[in-house]
């Protein structure tokens, strides 16, 4: 018997409002992936140090340690074989650019509201995660 969801990447959704998480949960399952999710920055810290997530869904925007803050965190405390691919998600597409983003560490970027297609894409990316030794979709 084939285990399909060992096959699927690790998901931790990085996401402090409630509507916006479940909105992206639902989304998720659509897609066939699950994700667990924490509420800011510190929490996903704090996540990782626990657990190894493949993927980062990134709310930018978010109280005691945004994504940008949370984003440099994790490229310095881990090592680059050891990082998740993190995928920026905002509502505030012209204050936080897609540029921020790479400064900041970010492997790929989705503006509020996004579609089913733009996280699929964005979640396919992974693939081509350094760490996977493959071109950066960005």
């Amino acid at each position: 018997m084939c285990d399909e969801e060992s096959s699927q990447p690790s998901i931790l959704l990085v996401e402090d409002n409630e509507v916006n998480q479940k909105v992206a949960l639902l989304m998720l399952k659509r897609l066939g992936h699950h994700a667990d999710v924490v509420t800011n920055g510190l929490e996903a810290l704090r996540a990782l140090e626990v657990q190894h997530y493949d993927i980062l869904l990134m709310d930018i925007h978010m109280p005691k340690m945004d994504g940008l803050e949370s984003t440099k965190a994790i490229r310095a405390r881990w090592p680059p074989a050891e990082q998740p691919y993190i995928i920026a998600i905002t509502a505030y597409a012209l204050l936080y650019s897609v540029d921020m983003c790479i400064r900041a560490g970010m492997d790929d970027y989705l503006c509020k509201p996004f579609s089913m297609d733009e996280l699929r894409i964005a979640i396919d990316g992974y693939r081509g995660h350094p760490q996977n030794d493959q071109e950066m979709r960005i």
